[in-house]
């Protein structure tokens, strides 16, 4: 097979072990030590609540590990991962954008259309817990989902040495609902363009193409009424607070190294894999 596609992905190297657990305290003392490293303004919140690199995600996960079982489990699964994350021959297409714009429809289209290895963020291995997760602090929160992109990353780096990899949802998912949830009122008050919450972490896989699927509220709201399925309390608080949307979809905007190609998901599903496809092909070298 002639190599079509540049290795050109990100490699790291990272070493953790668990330390004793015996000093982690229960929920009120570590909602209280969070609170209080990150109490010196939004901008300072946003830092504590997104793990900049792995050895930040698993300092995070220790620290509730005590009082977290499944916290450790995800430890585990961590250590498991392969540390050297290189990425293999064919291209790796993430797709982003909120519930309700057709990832799910489009990512399986173009699964279908490549013959592509289709992954999903958080990856199954842990996806079962979700709700518990979604339950702790914000500083938690975000740790668990940011490890999810580090074993996803593992399972990125294997599939692309076999096949094209769709991903649904990545580390640009992770930080701009961070973003969008530590910072209020409306996109004015995002941190500004080319700040480094923005900025790819250095220790974790590089997709070559991002794609962010968008379309207008109205039309979100119809596919949205239409699923029927019990919305999340992020899903809730889109619906009722417009401008919690506006800033997930502005952080999206402003995700760099790599950015985010916005792709209009209004029309039809045909329409939109043929757009898809297209970007796919002028990006990837295909």
């Amino acid at each position: 097979m002639t190599r079509a596609f540049p290795v050109g992905g990100v490699s790291f190297v990272s070493r953790f072990s668990l330390p004793s657990l015996k000093h982690i305290g229960f929920a009120p003392r570590l909602r209280a030590v969070m609170l209080r490293s990150c109490a010196r303004g939004p901008q300072d919140a946003l830092r504590c609540a997104l793990p900049a690199a792995l050895p930040a995600v698993c300092d995070r996960l220790r620290e509730c590990a005590a009082r977290i079982p499944e916290a450790r489990e995800v430890l585990t699964i961590l250590e498991k991962c392969t540390k050297q994350q290189c990425k293999g021959d064919f291209p790796i297409v993430v797709f982003e954008g909120l519930d309700a714009t057709g990832k799910t429809t489009v990512t399986q289209a173009v699964k279908d259309a490549l013959d592509a290895v289709l992954l999903r963020s958080p990856p199954a291995c842990i996806s079962q817990w979700r709700t518990i997760f979604d339950d702790e602090p914000t500083p938690i929160r975000r740790a668990f989902y940011a490890a999810g992109n580090y074993i996803l990353a593992s399972e990125i780096a294997k599939a692309s040495t076999q096949a094209p990899v769709v991903v649904d949802r990545y580390w640009h998912s992770t930080a701009a609902y961070t973003i969008a949830t530590e910072i209020n009122g409306n996109v004015q008050n995002l941190p500004p363009v080319q700040d480094g919450v923005y900025q790819w972490p250095e220790d974790l896989l590089k997709p070559d193409l991002v794609l962010l699927l968008t379309v207008s509220p109205e039309e979100r709201a119809r596919r949205l009424e239409h699923r029927g399925l019990e919305r999340t309390k992020e899903e809730a608080e889109m619906e009722a607070n417009s401008l919690f949307r506006q800033r997930i979809e502005e952080s999206y905007r402003r995700m760099m190294n790599p950015a985010c190609q916005e792709v209009d998901a209004n029309p039809s599903k045909e329409e939109v894999l043929k757009t898809v496809l297209q970007l796919i092909k002028k990006h990837c070298a295909f």
